[in-house]
């Protein structure tokens, strides 16, 4: 990959689409993970304003203090940058105070992880329309066109996803050419949406590594039983969550009403 090219690629396409849609400037979250550590430099190199926001919710303490480092790091290189803190632990506590009670906790945390992500979103979305911002998603292509790894409505709700065509290996490749603080480049991946120490691969039950992979042989035309032992138990995985996950990466489906009915 032409890294730098690749680079100012993306920072003209942002630094375009703001002009054209006449807003100023981008807004999004920081994680303390290499995706979102990498969309803030790509924003950061459009010239125009960044808000980069930390919305904590019960998170766990390093990746607060990776998130932290490497804002200080981009607002010492960019005058451009500036940032907030909000803490939605309290928020998230009230909505769970009110919400009723269930019997049925089989899918709680994962519904809860979700309500995370999607206060997050919201949370976004009053800065963007504050400074007239533009929500920046931090989404790389296994996770936004793979296997579905992101919250419907929440990391996924945004106005333009600069590295949604970048694989993981990539947005790593770019990420250290835009000297990305080095305790993000060598932290596990984690959305860290359920207050604990879990990783993406925890999560999925496969690397982002062999996720490429299984993405290339599908993109070959590769079937199941092409292959045996760990390769298939990663291709099965990928086919599933690509699969149940597709509501998330196609268009919102509309009833269209037959003319005739209008008449």
């Amino acid at each position: 990959m032409q890294t730098e090219k690749v680079i100012d690629h993306i920072v003209n396409w942002l630094k375009e689409y703001a002009t054209n849609a006449k807003m100023d400037g981008f807004v999004l979250g920081i994680s303390g993970g290499i995706d979102s550590a990498l969309t803030s430099s790509l924003c950061a190199k459009t010239g125009l304003r960044v808000l980069c926001v930390e919305m904590p919710i019960h998170q766990d303490s390093n990746q607060v203090t990776r998130g932290q480092e490497h804002i200080a790091q981009l607002k010492n290189r960019f005058a451009n940058v500036s940032d907030v803190k909000v803490d939605l632990t309290p928020v998230f506590e009230g909505f769970k105070a009110e919400i009723p009670t269930t019997t049925d906790d089989s899918f709680l945390d994962l519904s809860l992880a979700n309500t995370r992500a999607r206060l997050r979103m919201t949370t976004l979305y009053f800065f963007a329309g504050l400074h007239r911002y533009l929500v920046a998603g931090t989404g790389n292509k296994v996770e936004d066109f793979g296997v579905g790894f992101f919250t419907k409505y929440g990391d996924g709700g945004v106005d333009l996803s600069p590295i949604a065509d970048l694989l993981k290996s990539e947005v790593y490749e770019l990420a250290h050419a835009l000297e990305v603080p080095t305790s993000i480049l060598n932290a596990a991946p984690t959305d860290g949406l359920f207050g604990d120490s879990r990783t993406d691969e925890d999560q999925i039950g496969a690397s982002y590594d062999e996720l490429e992979w299984a993405m290339k042989m599908i993109e070959d035309g590769k079937q199941i039983n092409d292959f045996e032992g760990r390769k298939r138990t990663v291709f099965e995985i990928y086919t599933r969550l690509n699969r149940a996950n597709q509501h998330k990466m196609k268009p919102i489906p509309v009833c269209n009403i037959p003319i005739t009915l209008k008449k």
